[in-house]
């Protein structure tokens, strides 16, 4: 038999030994190797964020800054939203005070608000006199109340496209302009238009339409721009769940913290994750609400699958007053206010809007203030001439798709539960400008480490 060289043991020996490594190896990389539907939904979520990102980070940053605009206004100008109450003070009869703001202001007053504080001034909204075009306009107080009841003053005014409260009339009516007013003394302290109104009302463009002006009518391609990121940020946020649990169920309590202690990659990459998971539900929330800004077939949709039609109020006309039931003694105002008060026993604002004609009814809508305050109101309507009560519509009392759909402008703002949810919307909010930007670096950490990994092999050629 012939002898084996050294050499060949050798050779041989390293030969199984290059096998050995490269099987095991090859187990390792497919054990590692991610389910093939846990990969596609990572790739469309990297790189549907990485196509949205830029638009979702100028939405999401826009709405952060928006969140609190009234606070900040307020804050801006302290002496134009509080009054001085004198000792034993008693406001001015709503009848008298109108009556004051309708001579020194050439106009009509279509609402009044009166706030729960007394601390604060009512808010007067006051028309033209030559508005509406009718004889009917000019001898009757007003408008109907078409907005929405929410807020810290129980605005039930529409915003208008810039975010301004503004009283809508009736049809054929115009707008009115809203004014600051000393209950207690009767002067008008101005207008809640400030310095920092006109940057806001382009925070809420931004956020709306990118700032992007279109005909009325017509179609807004910034509308269209932001609907469709948020269509895509709702994905964004259902594939994110999905990725955050672990492919191993006991390492799930990784995704609850950020470990502070690893490199910045580590830490940027627990940011993007745990963050994203503790704000899922809020953002969730603000992406299915908003889109009905966006696109009236979502808007549309989404009042077919509740059952009832999204921002009813804006359309909702009030019930006839019949005029043959007048007599010789009219109600006033505080006649309505007493009225409204003893149909609703609770302490909260208040919202007056007078009939827009002779055959109008009084429309009195009341919410309740504070930190924790739902923003959901309760609306009577009385008969102009015998102060009876036409329709008394309790919030607690409707059935919970229309409380849902009732509350989907407080669902996006944030202040469905006061001043608590803004400041949770306001870092829910934070955060959500910050995942694009985390994303974006988690991106360009993986294309580094991919294009480290193909140097490799290359140089190691070359060394041997």
């Amino acid at each position: 038999m012939g002898t084996i060289s050294c050499a060949s043991v050798h050779i041989a020996t390293d030969s199984l030994r290059t096998q050995t490594y490269t099987y095991t190896s090859l187990v390792k990389l497919c054990m590692k190797k991610k389910p093939l539907w846990r990969k596609l939904i990572n790739d469309l979520h990297l790189w549907l964020g990485i196509g949205s990102g830029l638009v979702l980070f100028v939405v999401c940053l826009s709405g952060t800054i928006y969140t609190f605009h009234t606070e900040v206004e307020e804050l801006l100008e302290p002496d134009k939203y509080s009054v001085a109450v004198p000792a034993n003070a008693v406001p001015i009869a709503p009848d008298v005070l109108i009556a004051s703001l309708e001579q020194e202001l050439k106009g009509k007053v279509i609402s009044l608000e009166i706030p729960q504080d007394p601390e604060k001034p009512y808010r007067a909204s006051v028309a033209a006199a030559t508005e509406g075009g009718g004889e009917g306009r000019k001898k009757e107080a007003g408008a109907t109340a078409k907005g929405e009841q929410h807020g810290k003053h129980a605005e039930g005014a529409v915003a208008g496209k810039g975010g301004k409260a503004e009283a809508k009339g009736p049809p054929g009516g115009g707008r009115g302009k809203t004014y600051l007013v000393d209950q207690y003394t009767g002067a008008v302290k101005g207008t809640p238009e400030g310095p920092a109104t006109e940057f806001f009302k382009s925070m809420m463009k931004l956020h709306r339409w990118l700032l992007v002006e279109a005909e009325p009518g017509a179609i807004n391609p910034g509308k269209v721009i932001v609907g469709t990121s948020t269509i895509i940020f709702t994905f964004l946020l259902l594939s994110g769940l999905v990725l955050w649990f672990p492919v191993k169920l006991k390492n799930w309590k990784q995704g609850l913290k950020v470990k502070a202690s690893g490199n910045w990659k580590r830490t940027n990459h627990d940011l993007h994750n745990t963050l994203g998971f503790y704000s899922f539900l809020l953002l969730l929330v603000m992406s299915l609400t908003g889109l009905c800004w966006s696109f009236e077939w979502y808007k549309d949709g989404l009042g077919a699958v509740l059952g009832e039609e999204i921002f009813k109020g804006r359309r909702e006309k009030p019930l006839p007053s019949d005029p043959a039931t007048a007599t010789a003694s009219r109600p006033t105002v505080a006649d309505y206010v007493q009225q409204a008060n003893l149909l609703l026993p609770y302490e909260g604002n208040l919202r007056v809007a007078l009939p827009a004609d002779s055959a109008g009814s009084v429309v009195v809508t009341k919410n309740k203030a504070g930190f924790f305050a739902l923003a959901a109101s309760d609306k009577v309507q009385l008969n102009q001439y015998t102060n009876e009560p036409l329709k008394v519509e309790k919030f607690s009392d409707k059935a919970f798709n229309a409380q849902v759909a009732s509350l989907i402008k407080p669902l996006h703002v944030g202040d469905i539960f006061g001043t608590f949810s803004k400041i949770l919307y306001f870092i829910a909010c934070l955060v959500a400008t910050s995942l694009p930007v985390t994303g974006t670096i988690i991106w360009i950490n993986k294309l580094r480490k991919k294009s480290g990994k193909k140097s490799a092999p290359k140089s190691r050629s070359m060394a041997a």
